[in-house]
């Protein structure tokens, strides 16, 4: 069930959020939702702030980075 929230913000502070949801395609209730969902998890772990969420599965891993990695590393160290 949707109810209906007011809140009392300074209107630069209404401005900069609107424009952050049009530039996420997001309706600001919408972005205001996912923030209050992300704020009250009951979890152990630190919640992954909405931004970093976006970017889970942009950049395609493969194992060659691991490796290079690791040669950097024994390269660096050994």
């Amino acid at each position: 069930m949707q109810t209906k929230l007011t809140l009392r913000l300074e209107s630069e502070l209404i401005e900069q959020a609107k424009e952050h949801a049009r530039e996420q395609g997001k309706s600001l209730s919408q972005v205001v939702s996912d923030y209050f969902r992300v704020f009250t998890k009951n979890n152990k772990t630190k919640p992954i702030a909405p931004v970093t969420s976006s970017l889970i599965g942009i950049i395609k891993s493969d194992s060659s980075g691991i490796d290079d990695y690791k040669q950097h590393l024994e390269d660096k160290y050994l």
